[in-house]
Order: structure tokens, then C-alpha cells, then sequence
């Protein structure tokens, strides 16, 4: 807290625009080496080393550990005492600092300290043998078997702060490293590095790969994969190659062509956008099976989510487009998170923000049909603002001092809100502006580390403007505006039209001020062209002086284009006006934003849900955009199933399904729009109108475009007949059992059998959580939505405070977005006010609950509260 309050004042007065002098600390000492990595060691090593280089020997060919060897070479300052080596794994032995012996029996806490009597002023030498383990979840190699060939796989994943418990080292993003792996594995398996493969010997059952050193790299980007991996290359001439992996049972669903093709179009884009080239050695690819996250953007070694990237049926649009955004997103980190790097993870948003909103520009560019802004919208923007609505929020920058704790700085304000507050950045400052900006800035740090501050100076440098208020406001400052519109009218004409900011929420400790930002505004009319003016905030108010005198418009929107960030509320006219006429307009950036106002409205309590409904199912027919389609589809659903009491939502659902049915059969609709209703009705079926299709799609006797239903559609009707508990469900879930014969057979069997109501299968699996070590944590993220359907609150809510109490052992053993997930899922699986009294009690009851933790909760609470007076007021 005290951090945060000295950044505010420095910057305010416009003393702090590089923290470059803040980030030196006092000489290390063996009082810092305690558990995890604190900032206090961060600042005290950064000043104490540098030139860092690891050369990492690794043996994998044991079932559960790897044992290794490492000799580490480093520059050190004179008179900067003793230093902190990190090492968490099981065995540290045969420690020598300068040829000299280091008994590791004094190692604690995950730390040995190594004396300055063995150490130099200048080059240094270090060596150690060590051993990690190698399991399916919990460790830094993850193996994964695949039961259907009887193979086995293992890939490293060391982010935030997991480097140290591979092998022993500095761990610490702005303590960069040049890596050279060697890796010994079983004689027919492949191994993958984050350098260039040097050479390959094989001798006997087992072999040797050695790679080139790489440029200087954070040590949460270091990686490498090992295993009967098959692969694709492409190397077109004078381009770099590009190869990719994936599991060899599953080559024939590989499309390595279009996935190849797109993160070479990727990094020849950017590259040229940010006029630097792509800065690191070589490219490889993987598909990890049970990969926990996205993508992951290790240098030369792009990890990708395998689930994410091979379809199993035929993709809809929003899943072709969400997997290249996946893409564009990695390959961007490759200059924002992998070339400049955050000095600490407080800084987090800089690299996930920046590598967001530019995978968005880069489809704009690359896909000029995929109406990428839409994408951005839809999947960016609303999220942002749901969560920074919440008391759960949290600035930007989040203060930080154990790396620990850095797994909980994942989230929404990270991922959702960075990247809507740099697009309104890049508005603001103008695109010569903001591209020259972010030149100079991979520039100026390139292969080192950076802080938001340099990068605002940068593009402030570049632009012309000042940016210390936008910092404050915006990168310091936690939560968001809520803008207003004001139209006046004289007879006809307006006589004024202004926009009025507050906060959404008051949230303790609030600094105050106001968002500096630029909107445009539209002016909608029937009967001749819609006028868009461009407005700036002065203080609290903007005023659109330019309308005054123009004909009364049918609605007003203050946020065209969608360049402002705020919750964007409509007067009472433009509401009923969208109500009327939403499916009627044309634009479709424009089409969701007014869909999107309109549930806002009844998020706010303002316009009942079964309203909502009513309108959505008047124009369902004619919307035919896919990725809109799905938005005010599952928003549709989550007005039935959700936010109206069962007694009130009843009446509704034989309309719903009708018209979901009606659309999967309308042969006038592309595939994409008819997979879409058919998923909504998968997941909302009640009636046995609709549980008679589910049924009719597995026995073959319905289809889908004249093809039967296919993987994983045919588990998530399983699914859903066996958490509503319709007859017979229990022999349907043997049969898919024998039939599916896929490499994914076990997974969805698994999820599917966590939807069962009975309280002794819940209980069964809640156990499991927490006490099977062979379980992989992919599995349990995927099955948490099956644990908890809404439909089943009521079993479910006895799970609710023993779900709580776990979770700082979640914190602790679990891999980053796991936290959330698990909180998501058995808070957002509650409609009650029991349910809101449990975790209000819980929270009441502990009052040492980390503040990353208590943010998180709060996050689901407020969701829980909102749901509640919504239901409360419908009914």
C-alpha cells in the first residue's frame, strides 16, 4: 500500500517517468530470503547482477523427476554483499561458487544463500546438480499420457515464478538470461527449446539434444517440450522456418497449414507495423495437450492450447476468429512481454494489454472481414466492464511484493480492461502518434525491461501530449466512469446535448479526478444521414456544442465506434428506440453496442428480463451476424436461467426453444448461425420439446444440416440430460462411454459426470480436487461448469463455504487462472440470497484474506448481489 501511494504522488507532480532509480534496492542479505520472492530481493538483486547466462542440462527419461545440472554465469558489482539463488525442487547437492564448495543443507524457504566471501567483483561462476519432478499437475514438467496410444508427453510451464522450481536460478523478470538447454531424453522422442537446435546424438536408448544460447530472456519465458511429438515445417524461401508439434494420435485433425500460415502472416504484420523485426532466433510451435491456459508465449516456442486449436466438428466463425486472435496474441508478446518485459509483475497489464488490443488491430488488418472490432467489443469490452464495475476491481498497476502473490494479478482488469484503455490511448494521441510511441519504446528497451511510465513517455515524446493525467486516471486509479447523456430539446431541435461522468461505484480509498477521454458521438435519425461529432471531457462534462440546433435525432449513442471506456448508459429515448428498432440497424460494430446498452439496462434493473427476451426472440430471425447471434443468444439465456425465477422463466421457455429449434432447422441459415442454436439449446433444454431433439441428435434420428452431431457436441447433450436429471440419462452416459473412442474420451467423460445431482458424486469429485495427484488440472477447470450448473444451486450450495475455505491452498498449488475459475464457477453457480449471506459470512469471517484473493471474491459477490435484486425485482 505504501508503494502504491508514492507512485501516485511522483507521478502527480510529474517527477516520475521512469522508475528505473525507484527499482534499486539496498544490498542483499540473508534476511530477504524468505518465502517466495520479494520485491525487497527483486530491487536488491537487480542492483547486485547482471549478464546472467544459464547453461541447463536436463534428464527426462525417468518416469516422475528429472534430474539436472546447471552452471550459471553472472556479472556482480562490487561491495553488493551476499546473493539469494532460488531453488524449490527436491534435491539441491554439489553446489561450487567459483570452484568452491556451498553446503546446500542451509538452503530454506526455497533459497541458498550464497556468501560474498565465495563470490567476485565481476564474473562469476555457479554450479549445481539438482532434481525436479516430473507430474500431471503441480510441478514445473507436466506429463501428459495419452491412453490412446499409450504415450507419453512433457512440456515446462514457469510462469509467474515457477522457473525456480525447475532448476536453481535468479528468478525474476528483469533478471534476463541467455539460456543454452541440453536435454536428454528416451531415443524416439523429439525435444523442443527455446534455442535452435545445434545437434542430436543418439546412443543406445536415449538421446542427446543440445541448443544454441538465446538472446537475453526472463526466466518464466524459458521452455522446452519433450516427447513422440509429430510435426509439420515450413520454410518458404528466404522466410524462417516455422515448424509445428502436436500429438502423434492426433496428426489427421491437425490443420498445420492455416495454423502455420497464420502466425507467419502474424509476425511478418507486426514486424513491419512496429518497424522492428521479429527479434528472436527461431519459431516453433505446440500443440500441449491439457494445457491450462490459451497460449503461451515462450521464446522460440510458442505453446499453444491444444483443445483450442484442433476441432474436433466443424468450427463455427467465433471459434476460427477466437483461435487466430489466440495466435496474434502470443506472436505479439514475442516484442511486447519477450523483447521489453515488465520489470515486475505489477506491471502485468503492459505486455497482456498491449498483445490483446494489437491482436485485435492485426485481424482488423489481416481479416478485413472478420469485423475484428466487433470481436474486440464483444469479447474485450464488456468483460472489462463487468468486472470493473464490481468492488472487486483493481488498478492497472497492482501493487505487488511477492512474486508468490503474482498469479492473482491475472484477470479481467489485466486481460480486458488494459486493452480498452489503450485503444482509447491510441484515439486520444492519434495513430502517428501512438505507432511512433510504441516504436520508440521496443527501441529504447528492447532485450531489457520496461514500466508503464516509460511506455506513456514514450508515446507522450512521440505525440506531443502530456500523459500524466491519463496515467492517474486510468493506470493508477481503480474502477471506471459511468457516462450519462443529457439532450435537451426546443421543439424539433436540440438545444443541448452533453455527457456527465461519475464513477460507477465508490470504492474506498478512492483518489478522486476525472477521465480524461475523447468520444464520438452519434446522432441517429430515419429520415436523413446520422451525424457523428467528436467530444472531449473538460472535468466532469463534455459538451457536444456542435449539436446544438441539429434536428431532434431518434436516438443518441455517445460512444461511437467504441473508442471511450465507461459504462455508456442511454437516456430513456435511445432506450426505447433500441428496443424498437435494434435489429434494424445495419452497422454491426454499431448493432452490438446498442444490444449491448440494452442489457446494460437490465443488468441495471431498469428494463425487466422477460423484456429483454421479448425482444431478442422478435428479431432472432433476422440477425444473421454470427459472432452477434451468439452474444444476445447467451445473454438470452442467461435471462432465462439466471436472472428470472423459475416461476416467471417457466411460461418463457417453450417460445425459446421453439425458436432455437426453428433456427437450427432453417435452411436459409449458414452452419455457424444453426451450430449456435443448437448449443444454446443444448444448454438451456427443459421441456421435453427440447429434450426430445437432444435426444432424437444422439439416436441419429435428428441432424444438423443433414450430418449427425459429432464430438464434443454429442458429450454436452449427455451432459445436459444428466444434470437436469431426465430418464434414462444415466444409460446414455455408458453408451457415449463405448462409443467415443477418441483421444479425448476420458476428459469429457469425466466433465460430463461431474453434472450429476447426486450429492455423493459432488462429493465425490469435490474430494478428488484436492486429493488426486494424478488428476490434471485442465480436467478439473473443465469440469467446474458441470459441478456447478445453475440448475443444481441448490446441491451445490452445501460445497459453497468448503469451496471458499480452499482457497489459499488453490493460490498456492494451483497454476494462474485456475483461482478465478474455481471462484467463478461456485459463486456464479448460485442465484440466492443464502448463497450471497454464505459468502458475505465468509468473507466477514476472514479478515486476513489476501487482498488479491478478497478482490477475486468480490469480483463473484457483486455478480451474486446484481443477480439477486434483478430475480428479486422480476419477481
Amino acid at each position: 500500500m505504501h508503494l502504491v501511494t508514492d507512485r501516485r504522488r511522483l507521478i502527480a507532480t510529474g517527477l516520475l517517468l521512469s522508475s528505473s532509480s525507484a527499482w534499486a534496492g539496498a544490498a542483499s542479505a540473508p534476511s530477504l530470503a524468505g518465502p517466495g520472492i520479494s520485491l525487497a530481493l527483486a530491487r536488491a538483486r537487480a542492483a547486485a547482477i547482471s549478464d546472467i547466462r544459464y547453461d541447463l542440462a536436463l534428464d527426462v527419461t525417468a518416469a516422475d523427476r528429472a534430474t539436472g545440472t546447471v552452471i550459471t554465469r553472472f556479472q556482480r558489482r562490487a561491495n553488493s554483499g551476499d546473493l539469494v539463488l532460488d531453488f524449490r525442487g527436491p534435491l539441491l547437492s554439489d553446489v561450487m561458487v567459483n570452484g568452491r564448495p556451498l553446503a546446500a543443507d542451509t538452503r530454506r524457504d526455497g533459497h541458498l544463500v550464497l556468501p560474498q566471501r565465495l563470490l567476485r567483483t565481476g564474473r562469476n561462476t555457479l554450479s549445481a546438480r539438482f532434481e525436479t519432478p516430473i507430474a500431471a499437475a503441480g510441478a514445473a514438467i507436466i506429463r501428459f499420457h495419452d491412453d490412446t496410444d499409450d504415450r507419453t508427453y512433457l512440456y515446462t510451464l514457469l510462469v509467474p515464478s515457477d522457473a525456480n522450481l525447475l532448476f536453481p536460478c535468479f528468478d525474476q523478470p528483469d533478471l534476463k538470461a541467455r539460456f543454452r538447454w541440453h536435454l536428454t531424453t528416451p531415443a524416439d522422442w523429439t525435444a523442443i527449446a527455446n534455442g535452435a537446435l545445434e545437434t542430436k546424438t543418439t546412443t543406445g536408448s536415449a538421446t542427446r539434444w543440445q541448443f544454441a544460447q538465446t538472446q537475453p530472456i526472463s526466466t518464466y519465458l524459458a521452455a522446452f517440450s519433450a516427447g513422440p511429438w509429430t510435426h509439420w515445417t515450413s520454410a518458404p524461401p528466404n522466410e524462417q522456418p516455422i515448424t509445428l508439434y502436436a500429438r502423434a494420435s492426433r496428426r489427421a485433425e491437425v490443420d498445420a497449414e492455416a495454423q502455420i500460415a497464420t502466425n507467419r502472416a502474424a509476425v511478418d504484420w507486426l514486424a513491419t507495423w512496429f518497424a522492428v523485426p521479429f527479434p528472436f532466433a527461431k519459431l516453433d510451435l505446440l500443440l500441449a495437450p491439457a494445457f491450462p491456459f490459451g497460449g503461451m508465449e515462450h521464446v522460440g516456442a510458442v505453446f499453444y492450447n491444444e483443445d483450442r486449436f484442433v476441432f474436433r466438428e466443424p468450427p463455427t466463425l467465433p471459434q476460427r476468429l477466437g483461435r487466430d486472435q489466440t495466435i496474434y496474441h502470443e506472436i505479439c508478446h514475442q516484442w511486447f512481454g519477450d523483447l521489453v518485459t515488465m520489470r515486475w509483475f505489477d506491471d502485468l497489464w503492459l505486455k497482456e494489454g498491449f498483445s490483446t488490443f494489437m491482436a485485435a488491430r492485426l485481424q482488423a488488418e489481416l481479416q478485413p472481414d472478420s469485423d475484428a472490432w466487433t470481436t474486440f467489443f464483444l469479447s474485450v469490452k464488456t468483460q472489462a466492464y463487468r468486472a470493473d464495475q464490481t468492488s472487486g476491481t483493481s488498478p492497472l498497476w497492482q501493487s505487488l511484493d511477492n512474486l508468490d502473490a503474482a498469479k492473482s494479478n491475472y484477470g479481467p482488469i489485466v486481460y480486458f480492461k488494459a486493452p480498452g484503455i489503450i485503444k482509447q490511448l491510441a484515439f486520444l494521441v492519434g495513430e502517428d502518434g501512438f505507432r511512433r510511441g510504441l516504436h520508440l519504446f521496443l527501441q529504447r528497451h528492447a532485450y531489457a525491461n520496461a514500466t508503464w511510465q516509460d511506455l506513456l513517455s514514450a508515446v507522450g515524446e512521440a505525440s506531443g501530449m502530456s500523459l500524466e493525467a491519463f496515467g492517474r486516471q486510468y493506470v493508477l486509479r481503480a474502477g471506471m466512469p459511468r457516462i450519462d447523456t443529457h439532450l435537451a430539446l426546443d421543439g424539433a431541435r436540440i438545444a443541448s446535448l452533453r455527457l456527465v461522468q461519475r464513477p460507477v461505484r465508490a470504492l474506498p480509498g478512492d483518489p478522486g479526478g476525472t477521465w480524461p477521454m475523447k468520444v464520438r458521438v452519434r446522432l441517429g435519425y430515419h429520415d436523413r444521414d446520422d451525424v457523428i461529432l467528436d467530444a472531449q471531457f473538460s472535468g466532469t462534462t463534455a459538451d457536444v456544442a456542435a449539436a446544438a440546433g441539429l434536428p431532434a435525432p431518434d436516438y443518441v449513442w455517445a460512444n461511437d465506434g467504441d473508442h471511450g471506456y465507461g459504462l455508456f448508459l442511454p437516456d430513456a429515448r435511445t432506450t426505447e428506440w433500441i428496443a424498437a428498432h435494434v435489429g434494424t440497424v445495419t452497422d454491426t460494430l454499431l448493432r452490438a453496442m446498442l444490444w449491448a446498452a440494452l442489457w446494460d439496462v437490465v443488468r441495471e434493473a431498469a428494463l425487466p428480463p422477460a423484456r429483454y427476451l421479448t425482444i431478442l426472440l422478435g428479431v432472432l430471425p433476422a440477425e444473421h451476424d454470427e459472432q452477434l447471434s451468439r452474444t444476445i443468444l447467451l445473454r438470452g439465456a442467461a435471462a432465462l436461467d439466471i436472472y428470472l425465477p423459475e416461476a416467471k422463466a417457466a411460461p418463457l421457455r417453450p417460445r425459446w426453444e421453439a425458436a432455437l429449434i426453428a433456427r437450427m432447422d432453417d435452411p436459409a441459415l449458414g452452419y455457424g448461425l444453426r451450430k449456435d442454436a443448437m448449443d444454446r439449446l443444448i444448454a438451456t433444454a427443459r421441456t421435453p420439446l427440447a429434450t426430445d431433439r437432444l435426444r432424437a441428435l444422439l439416436a441419429g434420428r435428428a441432424t444438423l444440416m443433414d450430418k449427425p452431431v459429432r464430438q464434443p457436441t454429442r458429450w454436452a447433450i449427455v451432459r445436459r440430460l444428466i444434470a437436469i436429471g431426465a430418464t434414462g440419462a444415466d444409460a446414455l452416459f455408458a453408451e457415449e462411454q463405448r462409443h467415443d473412442q477418441s483421444s479425448e474420451a476420458m476428459k469429457d467423460a469425466f466433465v460430463t459426470r461431474a453434472a450429476t445431482p447426486a450429492p455423493a458424486v459432488k462429493a465425490e469429485y469435490f474430494r478428488r480436487y484436492f486429493d488426486d495427484p494424478a488428476l490434471n488440472e485442465a480436467w478439473v477447470s473443465e469440469s467446474l461448469g458441470a459441478f456447478n450448473m445453475v440448475e443444481q444451486a441448490a446441491s451445490t450450495l452445501p460445497f459453497l463455504r468448503p469451496a471458499l475455505e480452499r482457497l489459499e491452498w488453490i493460490r498456492r498449488n494451483r497454476r494462474i487462472f485456475f483461482l478465478p475459475g474455481w471462484i467463478d464457477a461456485f459463486i456464479g453457480g448460485q442465484v440466492s440470497r443464502e448463497a450471497l449471506a454464505t459468502v458475505d459470512a465468509f468473507l466477514s469471517a476472514q479478515k486476513a484474506l489476501p487482498i488479491d484473493v478478497r478482490r477475486k471474491i468480490l469480483l463473484a459477490r457483486d455478480e451474486l448481489e446484481r443477480t439477486v435484486r434483478i430475480r428479486e425485482a422480476a419477481a
